[in-house]
């Protein structure tokens, strides 16, 4: 009788105090200080690193469920300020294998370089003199900014209050601190033993993904001197595949970061200029990626709904405002890869049909089941389910008087699934990646890049007599430009 009456008051002092075996959770500050002491970076307020190493284009695979295509990097320069919020970072990459999309010239034909910033929630890239403002993108490379290096990951689990907790991993209880930046990002940092920072297992939402794991191993720590600690080798995969696996060379702690925002960030916005091509017709330009609107006597068909909400809404209501009375019920996406792709869960919300491959249509219709909960986007604030088409060969949409033919290419090596919209009555040709034109009266390249060469055997074997494309890239040209790109 009295072991009973003393179990549930011995058992409540046991979980109280943290018996043997259970031990209380651990203080958060303290185990940023341990770690902090252990990396040498309490008094950091800047740190700039130079890598080279392998990587993947992320969201450019060649099919759907694909990893994403191979890089080789030869310059990865960043420069992070963690007083400011600033970030810079400078990349060489060049193909290491042939197929997929993505910006990065064909395979032995050169490097694509970029310098990207970000900084007051504003991001902006730079070409030469010219200032490019990046309405997408802020969330990743603020992510990149906090969790690129553990001692970011640190100023991060301090400045956003993280909690630390414990978990078993192979036998060996770690130590884990967990935050969230609110619409951002969350993250959990995992400690080993030394209070290094092992891993970091972070959610990023993504327009195409929805809530997207991201894992950044660190490994290989080495002494640099005065106290510092750096991570010579870092693994990061995002939606399950590899991004980067890179090799650190230079580390300069508290070097000086100064990244003023440009003139022309501030208050940059989605622009959608439109411009009628034939009747009925409009080009809707005015940003790195165009759409193409086209009306048929009961709806507004949309040919592309890119790179995120923002730009897909954008380009969706400036279709709408061109013929009142009707509005757009029907994208047609060219293919799968996350640019182009962005904006499809948008046009869903909306309650738009979607047209895509029918490779790409068992895709989308998973990931767009994806939990969405770290920055709700417009289609999970609608309550709707995408409805989605695949094609497969040729699909045509017509009113009678109008028609609307989508076909895949066949053989391009930038996308399997690649979709081209036809309208045989304008002798007008839409397409995206498969040739983006250069400035009025440039040099064809030197040596005919393999999928301008394809879309012109595509034609051909279409028999379609093209007068002019509009490209979901750049300007307006007739087809005589790219006959000449391809030294016809």
């Amino acid at each position: 009788m009295s072991i009973r009456r003393f179990a549930l008051p011995l058992a409540a002092a046991c979980w109280l105090a943290g018996c043997a075996g259970t031990p209380p959770a651990p203080d958060a500050s303290t185990v940023i200080r341990q770690a902090e002491d252990a990396l040498g970076s309490t008094e950091m307020r800047s740190l700039s690193v130079a890598l080279r190493g392998t990587g993947g284009t992320f969201g450019q695979a060649y099919e759907p469920t694909q990893a994403w295509p191979g890089l080789n990097y030869s310059i990865v320069n960043r420069a992070m300020n963690f007083e400011t919020g600033a970030f810079r970072e400078e990349f060489a990459r060049a193909r290491s294998e042939p197929r997929g999309g993505g910006a990065v010239p064909p395979l032995g034909q050169g490097e694509q370089r970029q310098v990207s910033f970000t900084r007051d929630g504003l991001a902006w890239n730079t070409a030469g003199t010219a200032v490019v403002p990046v309405l997408l993108g802020v969330g990743a490379r603020e992510h990149d900014l906090w969790l690129g290096t553990p001692h970011g990951a640190l100023k991060a689990a301090r400045k956003f209050n993280a909690r630390a907790g414990r978990r078993e991993e192979g036998g060996q209880s770690r130590t884990t601190l967990s935050f969230e930046v609110p619409g951002a990002f969350t993250a959990t940092l995992v400690l080993d033993e030394k209070h290094l920072v092992s891993r970091i297992e972070s959610t990023l939402p993504h327009p195409v993904l929805g809530d997207t794991p991201v894992v950044t191993q660190f490994s290989d720590y080495r002494d640099l001197g005065g106290r510092l600690r750096f991570p010579m080798r870092l693994q990061q995969s995002m939606g399950a595949h590899p991004v980067f696996d890179l090799q650190a060379g230079q580390v300069h702690a508290n070097a000086t970061v100064d990244i003023p925002v440009p003139d022309g960030v501030r208050g940059a916005k989605e622009n959608v200029v439109s411009t009628a091509v034939a009747p009925g017709v409009w080009f809707l330009a005015g940003g790195s990626h165009n759409s193409v609107a086209v009306e048929l006597a009961d709806q507004i068909v949309l040919i592309e709904s890119p790179l995120y909400d923002g730009r897909a809404l954008a380009a969706m209501a400036a279709a709408n405002a061109l013929v009142p009375g009707k509005k757009v019920a029907t994208v047609i996406n060219s293919h799968h890869h996350f640019d182009h792709a962005g904006g499809l869960r948008a046009a869903a919300g909306e309650g738009a049909t979607l047209v895509t491959s029918a490779l790409a249509k068992p895709y989308f219709e998973q990931v767009f089941t994806n939990p969405n909960r770290v920055a709700p986007d417009h289609l999970a604030r609608s309550g709707r389910s995408a409805k989605i088409v695949g094609v497969s060969g040729k699909h045509v949409i017509s009113d009678g008087q109008r028609s609307i033919e989508v076909h895949e290419l066949q053989g391009n090596v930038h996308a399997q699934g690649f979709m081209v919209v036809w309208l045989p009555k304008e002798r007008l040709l839409v397409q995206a990646d498969a040739y983006t034109p250069g400035p009025p009266n440039a040099a064809p390249p030197p040596v005919p890049i393999p999928q301008q060469v394809n879309l012109v055997q595509n034609i051909e074997r279409l028999g379609w007599s093209v007068d002019r494309i509009l490209p979901l890239h750049g300007r307006v040209v007739p087809m005589r430009e790219l006959l000449v790109a391809v030294g016809r």
